[in-house]
């Protein structure tokens, strides 16, 4: 963090931003997401997974990731950081509301992906977000008419109001088709898909692209040693 005793070193401040927008960047702040043994099945899906390598394990990880993502500026940041020493409760409830929060939005996100209605659950908790979000939405004078604004009070759950937001223009505009999942081996990512012709397959090609890549070359290299 800017100017405080906990520097920039989470692994969520590390992290890509290959969603496109806000809330797709928040629900990959994983690892990658994998079948529990003991997954719930619902409509024959398996919808239980483990989370590996989880990215927001501390309050201020989701505040490095909230600066690194461009959700908070600095001052804001700081004045946050500052509250949640003094609140650490509040601060660990945000925290818990938070992945709670991104792990509805992932359901949701791979529910309408393959075309299944999202749970009435988990769709009245992301309207109770969205709620919260506009309630600290304002209209102010803008050069030309009128602008949304953030309230500018240094609320803890600041950066879930953005999420919450951009959650809610995902899953009403006309870019909710092109919502994509990276192919990649045991990654899973989120992202908009936004070439011209829609065929965007990794949510970074120098990542899980070219991992897909050496696989298939090592595995045409077996199929001609055992020919």
């Amino acid at each position: 963090m800017p100017d405080t005793s906990s520097p920039m070193t989470s692994p969520a401040a590390q992290l890509k931003l290959v969603g496109g927008i806000p809330c797709l960047d928040f629900v990959n702040t994983v690892g990658s997401r994998v079948p529990s043994r003991d997954a719930a099945i619902r409509r024959g899906e398996s919808l239980g997974l483990e989370i590996v390598d989880e990215k927001l394990s501390t309050y201020d990880d989701l505040l490095s990731w909230s600066r690194h993502a461009g959700l908070l500026p600095d001052t804001v940041v700081r004045r946050l950081l500052a509250g949640a020493r003094h609140s650490p409760r509040e601060s660990a409830a945000v925290l818990k509301r938070a992945v709670a929060f991104r792990e509805v939005l992932h359901r949701i996100f791979i529910d309408l992906l393959h075309g299944r209605s999202p749970s009435r659950a988990d769709t009245d908790l992301l309207n109770r977000e969205i709620s919260i979000a506009r309630s600290h939405q304002r209209l102010s004078a803008a050069t030309q008419g009128y602008a949304w604004m953030w309230d500018t009070d240094a609320a803890l759950d600041n950066m879930l109001w953005v999420v919450a937001d951009s959650a809610a223009r995902l899953v009403t505009s006309a870019n909710l088709p092109r919502l994509r999942q990276c192919a990649g081996h045991r990654c899973g990512w989120l992202f908009v898909d936004s070439t011209r012709n829609g065929s965007r397959h990794w949510c970074d090609m120098k990542d899980c692209g070219n991992a897909a890549k050496v696989r298939r070359f090592r595995q045409r290299a077996r199929a001609n040693k055992k020919s």
